[in-house]
């Protein structure tokens, strides 16, 4: 992925991307008429139809993140102490890019592990 996000957020970048990309294709694509006039319909056909698809690849990847989102685990992070949500064994901090981890084996100090048992719903 890109880099320091967690890894829901790095799918809803994806699908972010993947809207401006389409709205982007079918723009140009409208362009072609302005530029063109009647021949430029075709191409603006053309793009508009490769936008589309990209517009629902960008549906399809939020519906994804979405879905899950809904299994993730939420925990508090230790540094900033707000309520996130982990994939897998390790993840980062959706507010403060911390490292998070489940496992105790890959944690560097022992007092900063988040354990099994901190992981709960959020608390009101």
């Amino acid at each position: 992925m890109f880099g320091k996000s967690s890894k829901i957020n790095e799918f809803r970048l994806w699908g972010l991307l993947f809207t401006l990309f389409g709205m982007g294709l079918m723009i140009l694509g409208t362009a072609g008429i302005v530029f063109w006039g009647q021949a430029g319909k075709i191409f603006a056909a053309i793009f508009m139809v490769i936008g589309m698809i990209a517009m629902l690849i960008s549906v399809g990847v939020y519906f994804w993140a979405g879905m899950l989102s809904t299994s993730a685990t939420i925990l508090t992070c230790p540094e900033c102490g707000r309520h996130t949500k982990m994939l897998g064994k390790t993840d980062r901090c959706m507010y403060c890019k911390t490292k998070l981890t489940l496992d105790p084996q890959q944690a560097t100090d022992l007092d900063d592990t988040v354990s099994i048992d901190e992981v709960s719903q959020p608390q009101s």
